[in-house]
């Protein structure tokens, strides 16, 4: 699998684009609002009010959420200034990144529309500016020590490629319990090899004193299997499971897939930033959000529990389709994503199941 080519939400506006599932995604930028805020106070006094702030949304994906977290950087920025009494506001450049494959057609289509309310009468709002910037995050992207803020949401538990594995991970889609421990150890080496490199390119491209605020997917157990990070892909091989028996997937199909992504803990985060060496870790932070929160209330004649589940399905659709559809073909699509998300709303109706995220600021020495 070619990461770089396969890796990217579901395009377009449609019913299983990501553009349109995503709210457990935008729950959890809100949820780092005062992260992000606090970052960007600290940015803005310690550059003495620059006139021009240069920032990047690294892993944007398309859709509102992009504009959100833009819409974000912008309205802290212009509240920060208001509360310290600056009259002039700084113009603001933004570079929004993701690899190759991602609907940045959405993006622009989308940026016009934002930047026309950005400049509507009255508004105290900065001047903004947007660039796609295509390629992988585990690459520079940026001239040295050229940008003053970092932000990334939900993207940097994708690793830069499958691990390489010296024994099968039968049955499995990604870590599990029941993966052979040489499995575990591939998943946690490319973590460590990924973050690591990603951590040495961002020290090259942002100013001294500049500021990232990164949250990902993770997990407050040490373990790497633990329910908190692996359930959604467990449920997932048990549906791809399922059809193998059925003669419907070939079982040879179904033992060399494997979710390129790791959740790390926070300890596994401080861990590579000391490592690395280049930034000192402001705040270090595990929330929580509950699946439920992919959730509309657009459904009629089912219950909230269907509805739930129904949606975590069409979430879940719009991040793993292109996966699905690149490995085992696009003939199985429906079937699998329909046995996947009756299963979640079986899951979702016994249980409470949340998602765990690490949040780190961080400053460049």
């Amino acid at each position: 699998m070619d990461v770089s080519q396969v890796l990217h939400m579901n395009g377009g506006n449609g019913d299983y684009s990501y553009s349109n599932n995503s709210l457990l995604q935008k729950r959890v930028i809100s949820m780092t609002k005062p992260i992000i805020e606090d970052a960007l106070t600290n940015l803005y006094c310690a550059m003495n009010f620059p006139k021009t702030l240069i920032m990047a949304d690294l892993g944007c994906s398309s859709g509102p959420n992009t504009l959100f977290v833009a819409s974000e950087l912008v309205n802290s920025i212009n509240y920060i200034r208001l509360k310290l009494g600056r009259e002039e506001s700084p113009e603001i450049q933004i570079y929004l990144n993701d690899l190759p494959q991602n609907d940045f057609n959405n993006i622009f289509q989308l940026v016009s529309e934002f930047r026309n309310n950005l400049t509507r009468p009255n508004s105290s709002l900065p001047p903004c500016y947007f660039s796609g910037v295509p390629g992988s995050f585990y690459t520079r992207l940026f001239l040295p020590k050229s940008i003053h803020f970092i932000h990334s949401s939900y993207s940097l538990m994708w690793l830069s490629m499958v691990p390489e594995m010296v024994t099968t991970n039968k049955k499995n889609i990604y870590m599990s319990k029941t993966s052979p421990p040489s499995v575990i150890r591939a998943y946690n080496e490319q973590f460590q090899r990924d973050f690591f490199k990603f951590l040495e390119y961002r020290a090259e491209e942002l100013v001294s004193g500049g500021r990232m605020v990164l949250t990902t997917l993770g997990r407050r157990s040490d373990d790497p299997c633990s329910k908190e990070c692996c359930y959604v892909w467990d449920l997932l091989a048990n549906a791809l499971n399922d059809m193998v028996i059925e003669g419907l997937i070939e079982e040879e199909k179904m033992d060399s897939f494997n979710i390129p992504q790791y959740t790390p803990c926070a300890k596994e985060i401080s861990n590579e930033v000391q490592k690395e060496g280049s930034f000192t870790i402001d705040r270090l932070n595990v929330s929580e959000v509950n699946w439920a929160a992919a959730s509309t209330n657009h459904h009629l004649n089912i219950t909230k529990k269907d509805a739930e589940g129904y949606n975590m399905g069409k979430c879940m659709r719009a991040v793993a389709e292109p996966l699905i559809k690149s490995h085992f073909g696009e003939s199985v699509i429906e079937e699998v994503f329909e046995r996947y998300t009756k299963i979640i709303k079986h899951s979702m109706s016994e249980e409470h199941v949340k998602l765990v995220n690490v949040t780190v600021s961080l400053t460049r020495k």
